[in-house]
């Protein structure tokens, strides 16, 4: 893939109540994640990006009502190197195809993420792919968490791609999740209707936020499959498509999708942890429980229904199997 440039971007930000107290590159880098925090200590070292119009240094802490304002130069940004990494195909015609994306594999390239992505093995399997993602995200229309297996849908024309966009930001598209729980819900279904928004602390999280800058509206519906000593199976139908929100949400609820490093506090289970007695302690996952089993969606040139689904992974079968 041809390499290409990021434009410019003016920073012009009054400092919040709720973002005091950061220093100033660790700020910048949580609201420009493109960046990384080395290249923005030399912006700001050169002068680039001011507070209340005068140089400071990157560990310059910020103060509530102080503006940051500045220029960040262009960021060099090369499309990924295609990479011949196996794909299951669920669907695919001549406007798309749909990918049942293993656990582990990130979407696109990023920071610390610059090979074995979806992107880099679509770049190797596909002649054809949109281009309206920019140069790093070929054929991207929504992306997955890393950890997250299951259905993604990826365009082959700019066509399809625009269409695909509409009914995902339009909320046309039905989108059913499969995940298991810590703890088991008092309710049979339920709907968190909760918005959210960039965790103050943490800058790899999100969280239940209401009337900042980073808030956007976000609406889950669950219903409980299964119940068992101290989990549960769930299927989930988020209506709006948040950075993590089901993760946050399910958190939000009391129960924590099973191993959830960020939002439930552990990355591994192991058979005796799920009240499994008389066996060899083993870790049985270490991965989150979380599968998009099901997309449906309106073709973007014939407009027929298109349902796409990515069945159970082996490891979360073996889960629910020790379970029952």
């Amino acid at each position: 893939m041809a390499s290409s440039d990021s434009p410019p971007q003016t920073v012009d930000r009054v400092i919040l109540p709720d973002e005091a107290g950061q220093r100033l590159d660790v700020f910048l880098a949580r609201v420009f994640s493109s960046h990384s925090r080395t290249h923005l200590r030399r912006v700001i070292n050169a002068a680039q990006i001011l507070v209340d119009g005068q140089q400071v240094k990157a560990a310059f802490q910020l103060r509530t009502g102080q503006r940051i304002s500045g220029c960040l130069p262009e960021l060099p940004r090369d499309g990924p190197i295609a990479e011949e990494i196996p794909l299951s195909i669920l669907y695919e015609d001549d406007c798309l195809v749909a990918i049942d994306k293993p656990s582990g594999m990130v979407v696109h390239p990023a920071k610390g993420h610059w090979q074995g992505t979806l992107a880099s093995a679509l770049a190797f399997h596909f002649e054809q792919l949109s281009t309206l993602g920019g140069p790093t995200r070929p054929g991207i229309v929504h992306r997955l968490d890393r950890e997250t297996s299951g259905v993604i849908v990826v365009a082959k024309t700019d066509a399809a791609h625009r269409e695909l966009a509409r009914q995902f930001e339009q909320r046309t598209i039905h989108k059913e999740y499969f995940a298991i729980l810590q703890g088991v819900p008092d309710r049979d279904r339920d709907v968190i209707d909760q918005p959210l928004g960039m965790h103050p602390y943490h800058r790899e999280k999100m969280a239940i936020r209401a009337g900042h800058s980073t808030s956007r509206a976000a609406t889950t519906f669950y219903e409980v499959s299964q119940r068992f000593d101290g989990f549960a199976a769930v299927n989930i139908f988020p209506k709006t498509g948040r950075t993590h929100q089901i993760r946050v949400h399910m958190r939000h609820a009391g129960h924590p999708v099973l191993c959830d490093r960020l939002y439930g506090g552990r990355s591994r289970i192991t058979n005796v942890e799920l009240g499994i007695t008389g066996q060899e302690e083993q870790i049985v996952l270490e991965r989150l429980a979380l599968h998009a089993h099901l997309l449906r969606f309106e073709h973007p040139q014939d407009k027929k229904t298109i349902e796409v689904v990515a069945q159970l992974p082996d490891d979360l079968q073996t889960v629910l199997h020790l379970l029952r």
